[in-house]
């Protein structure tokens, strides 16, 4: 439960947390009546400051007479005080301009990168979970006996294997094949398709049900992939983030973080629960393993079928009102840019 503040103590709280993300050191009473344009006396600064200390959510390093924001009054900040700022069209044009359509593998990289450049920290990209769905798969015939299989992803991607049959297939009798497992089953996984085939195949010729059992088991085995991969940029940025780097065993975790994709990627999956830009605070989610760090992150789509998430990893002190948006547009960019390249490889 969020604490009620009065207009006061909310246009204090938020100045404060501004000022801190911009500076860095503790606020103290002086530089909040300053830019808060409040009229208000030291004395009455003072005693709302007490009061959010003891709600929690300011606290007063011990050689400082000011105050620095704790987790709770970061969250309080940008669940319902913050003012975002839309970017610059220029910005948008620009981002655009660096995700064009491409090898989706690729797109995502860019896109990480893109967060990473704009926002000063790392961009991570989690890439979609590949559970073997084909959206079109055909054969084509090398030589006698050899067939290659061309199984096209519901990203794009396309995977070609070559296949060793024990009889020779004609030209018709491939293409036959082929459509009948497009127009049946595209858009299933592999698994799906097994347990159908089993069942359905009855109507068709044995040979060629032979050809597409052959066709199922070795797509799945093409597009079935062990982890969620976790593309991350700019890692190396928070190195110049003194919060982060100017405690060893904070820096040691950090990278710790960055090793393990797998703790990465769940950090990132947790936010496809929520719809839009989602903020994970080090210190109130346990998710985040440090406290002075910070998550910004959104889901993005593939035609409308949320399929992975990306986010802008930063000090818990960043500029959230220009990172949000950052993250916001590029999730878009990249569900646009690869629901495009689903559908031009759409047959």
């Amino acid at each position: 439960m969020q604490p009620m503040l009065d207009d006061r103590s909310r246009n204090l709280l938020k100045t404060l947390i501004e000022r801190y993300i911009v500076e860095g050191q503790p606020v103290g009473s002086r530089a909040l009546s300053k830019f808060s344009g409040l009229d208000l006396s030291p004395a009455t600064i003072r005693n709302v400051m007490a009061d959010l200390e003891e709600m929690g959510l300011v606290a007063s390093p011990h050689t400082s007479a000011g105050r620095i924001p704790t987790p709770r009054g970061y969250r309080l900040f940008v669940d319902s005080l913050l003012t975002v700022q839309p970017l610059q069209p220029n910005q948008t044009t620009m981002m655009e301009g660096q995700l064009q359509a491409d090898a989706p593998h690729r797109v995502m990289g860019h896109a990480a990168q893109l967060l990473s450049s704009l926002s000063s920290f790392a961009g991570v990209v989690v890439t979609p979970k590949r559970g073997g769905v084909f959206r079109h798969l055909e054969f084509l015939r090398l030589g006698e006996r050899r067939l290659l299989l061309i199984v096209v992803s519901p990203e794009g991607d396309v995977h070609n294997r070559i296949l060793q049959t024990d009889q020779d297939y004609t030209p018709p009798e491939l293409m036959e094949a082929g459509n009948y497992l497009n127009a049946h089953y595209a858009g299933l996984d592999f698994d799906a398709v097994r347990h159908r085939i089993k069942t359905e195949l009855s109507e068709l010729r044995e040979d060629i049900s032979g050809l597409m059992r052959l066709a199922v088991e070795t797509g799945e085995d093409i597009l079935k992939s062990p982890d969620d991969e976790v593309l991350v940029s700019g890692e190396r940025r928070l190195l110049d983030v003194s919060d982060l780097s100017e405690n060893m065993s904070r820096l040691r975790r950090l990278f710790d973080l960055f090793e393990q994709k797998a703790s990465l990627a769940r950090l990132l999956d947790a936010s496809t629960q929520g719809q839009g830009v989602q903020i994970f605070i080090g210190g109130e989610s346990s998710l985040v393993p440090i406290e002075e760090l910070s998550v910004v992150a959104a889901p993005y789509e593939i035609d409308g079928r949320v399929v992975g998430t990306l986010g802008v990893i930063g000090p818990t002190r960043m500029a959230y009102e220009r990172v949000i948006p950052i993250v916001d547009i590029t999730s878009k960019l990249l569900s646009t840019v690869l629901s495009q390249s689903t559908q031009s490889h759409h047959p």
